[in-house]
């Protein structure tokens, strides 16, 4: 796929404080690409480096061959995570300003506007101002005002805050629609069980340095370890006996076996022991909320350190 952003080598800093160590993505025509990482993580930071809202110390940004200040603006929609439209201004007044500043004609804007209000059921919600819709409908309100204009590059940042699981369903298929028309998504979000619906890769950071990058498979096959759930009465001390097993979680009568890395799932499931009480098992990797959570408390980047030091003192390959 073409790639139509690159974010190569950036790095900043606020006074005597890095937030970016040398970050680099990318991010392709009709892809859906998460920016993840706990609060602080530095994932607003990249985002407004990406917007010109500031500039990096060093590194570079491109968009269709555009750097920097040069990069056309009106190109781009963006969702930012504190809502921001004026509060006095009626719906579709605003929606018409904004696709203006876009440069994108106002008639066909106003058609656009029409189909996307009713698609998120807010037909004849046009005339009322923004400070009388709810939470959740201002937040649709600014999400049509991001992608009216038609950007090839859309930035979403937590996208979700504010719906209930309708409009939730509404988003994604909306976001889904929009990569398959050939619009290259970043999408930043701390609720994991939709970003891995939804994206194809994922760009994970934390301390302003990169800890993942891949397909949502690749980072499944090289972090997600398999486990295995347990419904049944079984003694917690005699499933963590068996080979393979690194810890067992147990609550109530559902038990859960998480496995080492090199476990092949087929050959582990037939040496159960023939005696557990398995009244139900299921068998799948961590989810990537648990490797989100490896990473907010810095234990892949403490196993990433480790792993780096190893390596420049000859223990291991690299």
């Amino acid at each position: 796929m073409e790639v139509l952003l690159t974010v190569e080598g950036l790095e900043k800093s606020f006074k005597d404080r890095k937030v970016l160590h040398h970050i680099s993505f990318e991010v392709r025509k009709g892809e859906i690409m998460a920016i993840l990482g706990p609060n602080g993580a530095g994932k607003s930071t990249t985002i407004r480096n990406i917007m010109g809202i500031m500039y990096p110390d060093a590194g570079k940004i491109t968009f269709h061959g555009y750097e920097g200040r040069g990069i056309p603006r009106h190109k781009i929609g963006y969702l930012p995570e504190e809502r921001g439209l004026y509060k006095n201004v009626k719906v579709m007044d605003i929606l018409l300003y904004l696709a203006d500043l876009k440069d994108y004609p106002v008639k066909k804007a106003k058609e656009r506007a029409l189909a996307y209000l009713k698609k998120f059921d807010l037909e004849g919600k046009e005339q009322m101002k923004m400070e009388e819709l709810s939470k959740g409908m201002a937040q649709k309100v600014q999400f049509i005002s991001a992608i009216l204009h038609e950007p090839e590059l859309l930035i979403l940042d937590e996208p979700f805050s504010g719906l209930d699981p309708v409009s939730q369903e509404l988003f994604k298929e909306e976001i889904r629609n929009l990569a398959k028309q050939g619009t290259a998504i970043l999408l930043s979000s701390h609720q994991m069980n939709l970003v891995e619906e939804i994206c194809d890769r994922l760009f994970m950071i934390q301390r302003g340095q990169k800890v993942i990058y891949g397909t949502l498979d690749e980072v499944k096959t090289e972090y997600a370890n398999f486990k295995c759930t347990i419904r049944g009465n079984n003694d917690a001390s005699r499933l963590e006996r068996i080979p393979d097993v690194q810890r067992v979680e147990q609550k109530e009568d559902v038990s859960v076996l998480y496995l080492t890395k090199s476990v092949n799932p087929a050959r582990w499931l037939k040496n159960l022991p023939e005696d557990l009480d398995i009244r139900e098992l299921a068998m799948d990797r961590i989810s990537l909320h648990e490797i989100f959570l490896d990473v907010a408390t810095d234990r892949r980047m403490l196993l990433a350190e480790e792993k780096e030091k190893l390596q420049e003192a000859g223990e291991i390959d690299a």
